[in-house]
């Protein structure tokens, strides 16, 4: 079904996309690509190699008359965020990703593209093919789990690299080049409460918030776009002044780096405040909607009738309620240096409460991003507060560093050269608030030089995910070029 990719300029870059369409990909599931990968490389007289976290390093050999140059590492990541519509059936761990072209640009039908990072990896692929492209020695880096929590950087094998120059490919803004990356830390909530069942409440409905854009936890924060477990949470907190509830359900979002764009919550009421409850949540759903009207145009609150279950005690109810409406979610502190650029955020990206056993198992996930290390500790610290006064478990978990800028590095000096010759202008140097491998990959090799440069995209982490097709050329012309005017070793 997407065959029709590789009649595309530049045809290397786009078969290779094709296979990364074609073969399924979603974190923690990268093996089948990882070993096909594996086994291409052998094919064409490559070395590959799986190191002990399971990222896959191919090495490449200088082009003849490349031989004195300084090695390049190459690096991109496997995985692919796995979003989809509401009404999609895609299966991403057997599914292969349906593309089409609309006005220049490539999407997927009803989920994630996966451009976020398969189409760094697909450029990779094709200079490690090529027999035309002039390169020096090539260390190429396939990482795996970086959209889940960068634990393939973070365990990246030490001593598998002597490159000192690597090139990221995992940007999304053409004519931009990133020469610095926010840090972060996750913070995984869990508890189990006591139910009970409250026969008083016979009658139960389903709340449901749809419709919303998602997107980015860091690229888009700062959008001002909806948060559905956030507005679920205000609905739920506002609800309780109003009359009695018991609440038995609680589903939103999906992933901690991603913007929640779906929520529901099973509310257990008496039968006489149905029409109050329906009343009330008709008036708040055209608030909510006059509110996001501008970033998400198709926001829905539905309600619907749903089966009597147990619930949480009215008590234990309140204070979690309370503790998930204190929990940070946006755009914290912007950067009181770098213009326009965020320092610190958090997105409230996943929560989950159902019945278990006899009880109420509560859980969450939150993201923390931030280009201050200690920004990034604090603020977690703020997320863990509300929901530890309670007596939830709180782990602040998977925490990895930024990348601080290297504004004079010989490496930008020389992509801005390059950029300015291909495209005709210098590039914009950017921080980026979202969380690259380079600062992780860095701390593992110091003195690395490292840039990161990319096509156009947008609408990453959700199904609205969209690549234009002009500028996947331009970003193979930098590349290419880049790799022909690698500088000699000190030693030559």
């Amino acid at each position: 079904m997407n065959q029709w990719l590789e009649s595309l300029a530049p045809q290397a870059v786009w078969r290779q996309f094709r296979v990364l369409c074609d073969i399924p990909r979603p974190s923690f599931h990268e093996k089948a690509l990882r070993d096909y990968l594996f086994n291409w490389a052998q094919t064409l007289g490559l070395k590959p190699y799986i190191d002990t976290a399971g990222n896959l390093i191919i090495y490449k050999a200088a082009t003849v008359g490349m031989e004195d140059r300084e090695t390049v590492v190459l690096q991109g990541h496997l995985d692919m965020v796995a979003q989809k519509e509401s009404d999609s059936n895609h299966n991403f761990e057997t599914d292969p990703i349906h593309t089409y072209e609309k006005e220049g640009w490539v999407h997927a039908k009803g989920t994630t593209l996966g451009a976020d990072n398969g189409i760094g990896v697909a450029a990779i692929l094709a200079v490690l093919e090529s027999q035309e492209i002039a390169h020096g020695p090539i260390e190429a880096v396939f990482t795996i789990e970086e959209e889940t929590s960068l634990r393939g950087a973070a365990q990246l094998e030490e001593g598998i690299l002597k490159g000192k120059r690597m090139l990221n490919l995992d940007s999304e803004d053409r004519g931009d080049v990133y020469i610095g990356c926010a840090g972060g830390i996750d913070i995984n909530v869990s508890h189990r409460f006591a139910s009970e069942v409250n026969h008083q409440f016979d009658t139960a409905f389903k709340v449901t918030i749809s419709g919303l854009k998602g997107g980015h936890s860091g690229l888009d924060i700062n959008k001002g776009l909806a948060n559905a477990n956030v507005l679920l949470v205000r609905l739920l907190n506002s609800l309780g002044a109003e009359l009695d509830f018991g609440l038995s359900e609680l589903n939103g979002g999906t992933l901690r780096n991603a913007i929640a764009r779906d929520a529901f919550a099973v509310l257990q009421v008496q039968s006489s405040d149905s029409s109050k409850l329906q009343t009330w949540f008709s008036e708040q759903a055209q608030i909510i909607q006059t509110e996001f009207a501008d970033t998400d145009p198709n926001l829905a609150i539905s309600l619907q009738q749903s089966n009597t279950a147990a619930h949480l005690p009215a008590s234990v109810q309140n204070h979690l309620i309370q503790a998930m409406l204190c929990a940070p979610n946006g755009v914290h502190r912007m950067s009181p240096t770098l213009q326009g650029v965020v320092e610190t955020s958090c997105n409230f990206g996943v929560i989950r409460l159902h019945e278990e056993n006899d009880s109420m198992s509560f859980s969450g996930c939150l993201l923390v991003r931030s280009l201050v290390d200690s920004q990034t500790e604090y603020l977690a610290n703020v997320a863990k507060a509300p929901f530890a006064l309670i007596g939830c478990e709180v782990l602040l978990e998977n925490g990895y560093p930024g990348w601080k800028p290297e504004p004079e590095s010989t490496l930008l000096k020389q992509f801005d050269a390059v950029h300015q010759e291909v495209m005709g202008f210098t590039p914009t140097v950017k921080v980026i608030h979202a969380g690259l491998e380079c600062g992780i990959i860095g701390a593992k090799y110091p003195g690395m030089e490292m840039v990161s440069f990319g096509p156009n995209i947008r609408g990453a982490h959700s199904p609205s995910e969209r690549m234009e097709i002009s500028s996947v050329g331009e970003f193979w012309e930098i590349l290419v070029a880049l790799l022909a005017k690698t500088p000699k070793t000190d030693a030559a």
